[in-house]
């Protein structure tokens, strides 16, 4: 019997040292080298970086393994994949899930980056997305001039960037997540009107975004989060240690 996680976020790390810690040998799955320098060393933990088809996800499970699905909240087509896999394979399936959050106030929502756009057309003043890189394109026609993108420093972010028609003065790229003062000196320095961001809960620093947005009088605008079942950090920590006793 097996523990396998399919991470990329804090909840996924932290369940794989607990486990690790435990005397449980845990393999962790994540789909880039900044995953894996993310993720870190640590005895116990092996980590596969690259990102993996259905196929080749199903390879490595089996009916001796837990697979623990810890992938970002708005990693739909990941899950997806993942679940498809652990049928496949006959592997145990446990999706954890980071709870939402509380929405403010005054805050727009969108489905997606498409209708954030339609939100946003007939506005004016500068946007700061906080969505991460792959969105950017989509956020295109609102014109570059109006755009600044907080995105990881890394050259596939870098390159998106481009790929979107975002000048360099306008591309902020730090690693987060950020406190409140720092995400205010921002909305500050570039005279941002429309903050867009995605319910990433506690560790994507999703209350500290709209405590800023609010003290600046920031429009923030929330993709929101995609319809999913699953389960907290507690709960899971709990089946896995329930799930693995008999080898111990």
């Amino acid at each position: 019997m097996r523990v396998v996680v399919f991470s990329g976020t804090t909840e996924g790390r932290t369940l794989s040292y607990t486990l690790a810690d435990r005397g449980i040998p845990v393999e962790v799955c994540v789909a880039t080298e900044y995953g894996k320098i993310d993720q870190g060393e640590h005895p116990g933990v092996t980590i596969r970086a690259g990102r993996l088809t259905e196929a080749e996800m199903a390879a490595l499970l089996d009916r001796s393994t837990l697979c623990v699905d810890a992938t970002h909240p708005y990693a739909t087509q990941v899950t997806a994949n993942i679940r498809r896999a652990t049928q496949r394979a006959g592997a145990v399936y446990k999706r954890l899930l980071r709870p939402a959050s509380p929405l403010p106030e005054g805050c727009w929502t969108a489905g997606d980056a498409a209708e954030a756009v339609r939100l946003l057309k007939d506005t004016r003043g500068n946007i700061l997305l906080t969505t991460g890189a792959k969105e950017l394109t989509a956020f295109a026609p609102l014109g570059t001039q109006r755009l600044f993108a907080r995105v990881l420093p890394l050259d596939s972010s870098l390159t998106a960037c481009r790929e979107a028609g975002i000048a360099p003065a306008r591309i902020i790229a730090m690693q987060g997540p950020f406190g409140t003062e720092l995400n205010v000196a921002l909305l500050h320095q570039f005279a941002i009107r429309y903050l867009v961001t995605k319910d990433g809960g506690s560790p994507g620093g999703f209350a500290e975004k709209c405590a800023a947005a609010r003290a600046c009088g920031v429009q923030l605008v929330v993709l929101r989060r995609p319809p999913e079942d699953g389960e907290p950090y507690e709960q899971i920590l709990e089946f896995c240690k329930e799930w693995m006793a008999p080898c111990r």
